[in-house]
């Protein structure tokens, strides 16, 4: 009996992430969000939004690098970690990582044009893009042939 207790435990152990990935990620956030949703304070409605949209994150991560998580055997142990830290209050982890990297990205989005290319200043100072330096140099080699 004390082997098939002892075996026990180590299936449990190593399987510690299997069994309480979900109930940390999961199952308390859940039971956390409608606390939050049925108290007057705001405090914990953020924290709580806050901590569903950085899952959603990591969840859209994991699928999208799914083959690439695979071979690293420490992520299942390293998201553990990473969830503790945004779900518990303790730490306010959810808050920190919106507040400092989520929230300047939505709030002053950094528009990304592929086809702007910086501009130059031209000699008398005045700004010039790379069309008008492309059509200087073709008319001047070409006599004024458009392009």
């Amino acid at each position: 009996m004390g082997s098939g207790a002892g075996n026990f435990i180590k299936v449990i152990l190593k399987n510690f992430d299997v069994l309480a990935g979900p109930v940390i990620s999961l199952v308390y956030p859940l039971y956390a969000s409608v606390r939050a949703i049925e108290s007057k304070s705001p405090v914990d409605d953020q924290q709580w939004l806050t901590y569903w949209v950085l899952y959603s994150m990591i969840t859209l991560f994991e699928l999208t690098f799914a083959k690439l998580l695979e071979w690293i055997p420490i992520w299942p142990y390293a998201k553990l970690i990473i969830t503790c830290w945004l779900v518990l209050p303790y730490f306010s982890g959810a808050a920190y990582v919106y507040e400092h990297y989520v929230r300047p990205f939505f709030v002053n989005p950094q528009t990304v044009n592929i086809w702007y290319v910086p501009s130059k200043k031209d000699k008398l100072g005045k700004k010039e893009d790379i069309l008008t330096d492309c059509r200087r140099s073709t008319s001047k080699e070409n006599g004024n042939t458009r392009i």
